[in-house]
């Protein structure tokens, strides 16, 4: 499936600096995904509810555990440390559109968890740092309607394949070819940045397999949504801020799908580490959303594909270093 991108340019500055680096031409109004005030307000409301009647109904002894575990929480140096992973993390992710997971994962994996044990537990913390990350990029007009619509099934569906076969498998026997595969995404994308191109007949190719891809390899690496999504949609010419816009929105639904289901069938640890992690994560999303609709496309371009090769040359040193 494609989307046509091929309609001309406006003389709006957004769209002389699509036409300089050989990207498409900006979306029309028609296809932003708009922010509405009063859906918002009544799923907070409902939201708010829910937890109100989850609470009357604990028992004393629920009660003094959950108590004793935000006490455990306020007590432990590991809570600050993921609170400030998190922080950052969610900085680059919702300005980028990728590098959540990958962070959080790597120091998860760092201090002792396995991989499927790091995975769900940052898949758990995604679903409250996408959820919060989406709606700001909504509101700052980076989400496509087209694109974010092709992107959340088939993620979804990857997801819950990568998080089914992470739990029998060792996950980290694939990560070398994603890493390399990373790695060439991030080159080609800083070339656009500095290699003008003439042609501008661009088109967005095979989103819904790629977003497939994302949410499998997401699942089994305990990152990879962004990197493997953002980078292959940027490479092949769509406008960095809607799609770090798009892919950060639908990641949200990739991620409650993957941690329900490594919940389901193995169960998440950690959980003073996830705590840290939405709270970092939930102060910097508006933020980053902010940076996205500020920077220019070269800028984004830049940062993207520096990101991205700069992470890949560090993992492969570890890996065959």
């Amino acid at each position: 499936m494609r989307i046509n991108r091929n309609s001309e340019y406006s003389g709006s500055k957004q769209d002389k600096e699509h036409l300089k680096f050989g990207l498409p031409p900006s979306d029309l109004d028609t296809n932003i995904l708009k922010f509405n005030r009063k859906i918002f307000l009544s799923v907070l409301i409902l939201i708010a509810i829910a937890i109100v009647i989850w609470l009357l109904g604990l028992t004393s002894q629920e009660k003094i555990n959950i108590t004793s575990f935000a006490s455990d929480v306020i007590a432990s140096d590991l809570f600050y440390l993921a609170l400030l992973v998190g922080l950052l993390a969610q900085l680059v992710d919702g300005s980028l559109g990728m590098a959540y997971g990958i962070t959080s994962t790597s120091f998860l994996i760092g201090i002792g968890a396995s991989p499927a044990a790091a995975s769900g537990a940052v898949h758990i913390a995604e679903i409250f740092t996408t959820a919060f990350s989406g709606i700001s990029h909504i509101k700052f007009g980076n989400v496509r309607k087209d694109l974010f619509k092709k992107l959340v099934v088939p993620g979804v569906l990857g997801g819950i394949i990568g998080a089914y076969i992470l739990t029998s498998i060792d996950g980290k026997s694939i990560k070398p070819y994603i890493t390399a595969y990373l790695l060439i995404m991030g080159l080609f994308i800083l070339r656009k940045a500095f290699v003008l191109v003439k042609n501008h007949d661009q088109k967005i190719k095979h989103v819904r397999k790629l977003a497939f891809s994302g949410g499998f390899l997401d699942a089994i690496g305990g990152g990879g949504w962004g990197p493997v999504v953002t980078s292959t949609l940027i490479g092949q010419g769509n406008s960095p801020r809607h799609t770090i816009g798009s892919v950060n929105t639908a990641e949200f639904f990739v991620s409650f799908a993957t941690g329900i289901t490594f919940m389901l069938l193995g169960g998440i640890d950690h959980w003073i580490f996830v705590v840290g992690l939405i709270i970092g994560g939930l102060f910097s999303a508006p933020f980053a959303a902010y940076l996205t609709s500020k920077l220019s496309t070269k800028q984004l371009l830049i940062a993207v594909g520096l990101l991205i090769t700069g992470v890949s040359i560090f993992n492969l040193y570890k890996i065959f270093g």
